[in-house]
């Protein structure tokens, strides 16, 4: 970890509270775009040209980026800087999360069940029709927990672990490989799909921990190690599980549980321990993802010192 990582991971999420990058629109879209022209020239059903696939569609963009990095280096260190800041800045989603979340939580002030319902079924992609106000903010906090994982803590750990903006790209384009190809509910994909769902947990396995051991340490840390331990290895997939759990210890809310979504009960495990979602606990989540952010960069800054002063 260098000091100029660190001033573009700042620099980067400073530009996106001052103008918020479009992100489902030119990165989610030109992904899909993507892997949908990849698997429609690699996809022969069997899990090795699904390996294949993901490793032609992921190793070279960052190796390219790496590359780019490296020459702007040689040229003059800040240039190095300005293209990580912009590749952090254009892959980052944090404020489309807080934008969902604060647009279903002024539905349900509202009181307009039926726009809300609209939003919260957008954003999990399955349908909503019959969702109490409890439960559409029991899932505005599942999701908001877990969209902050994947556009922001993820992000920045293997920013810091991998050099120059490689680590960005690979976890970015694994996350959408990952939920695309390796979606058990798709039969389309099948073992094509195996390789992505495995390389995702394989990426996912140290971050996930680091967040939920941040998420224990802001919130109440009994609770969160509590739940992490007894009811994680009940959800799949299971880094969601570690996610949740200890989000909903941490916070003092009960997660998961039965809801109606797509037509059918989905028979969900309880997560979390405490009061049940509602509009209070929605202010307490978005509380509670910002401090979680706050530790984790003042750590980023503590870390980024000691290096420097131990050389």
């Amino acid at each position: 970890m260098t000091l100029l990582a660190i001033f573009a991971l700042f620099l980067a999420f400073g530009l996106e509270q001052v103008r918020p990058f479009p992100y489902y629109r030119l990165v989610e879209g030109p992904l899909a775009h993507y892997s949908r022209w990849m698997e429609g020239r690699l996809n022969a059903g069997t899990r090795e040209q699904g390996k294949l696939a993901w490793l032609v569609a992921v190793l070279p963009p960052a190796a390219l980026a790496l590359a780019v990095h490296y020459l702007l280096a040689w040229v003059n260190p800040l240039f190095a800087l300005a293209f990580d800041t912009a590749v952090l800045y254009v892959t980052t989603g944090f404020r489309s999360v807080s934008h969902n979340f604060t647009n279903i939580q002024l539905a349900l002030q509202e009181g307009d069940l039926a726009r809300a319902r609209s939003l919260v079924a957008a954003w999990r992609g399955r349908g909503a029709e019959r969702l109490s106000s409890g439960e559409i903010a029991r899932l505005a906090i599942e999701e908001a927990v877990l969209a902050a994982y994947r556009n922001v803590f993820a992000l920045v750990f293997w920013f810091l672990v991998l050099p120059g903006p490689a680590g960005v790209v690979i976890y970015r384009i694994a996350a959408h490989l990952g939920q695309r190809w390796g979606d058990a509910r798709r039969d389309e994909y099948g073992e094509f799909g195996s390789f992505a769902r495995t390389a995702l947990d394989w990426l996912d396995w140290l971050p996930v921990r680091c967040t939920a051991a941040a998420f224990a340490i802001v919130g109440d840390f009994e609770d969160s190690v509590y739940c992490w331990q007894s009811q994680a290895k009940h959800w799949l997939p299971r880094a969601s599980g570690i996610l949740l759990a200890s989000a909903g210890g941490a916070l003092g809310v009960r997660l998961g549980l039965p809801v109606w979504e797509s037509g059918e009960i989905s028979d969900r495990p309880e997560l979390g321990v405490g009061d049940d979602a509602d509009l209070d606990c929605l202010d307490r989540t978005k509380a509670f993802i910002w401090r979680t952010l706050i530790f984790w960069m003042l750590l980023v800054v503590l870390v980024g010192i000691a290096g420097w002063v131990g050389r």
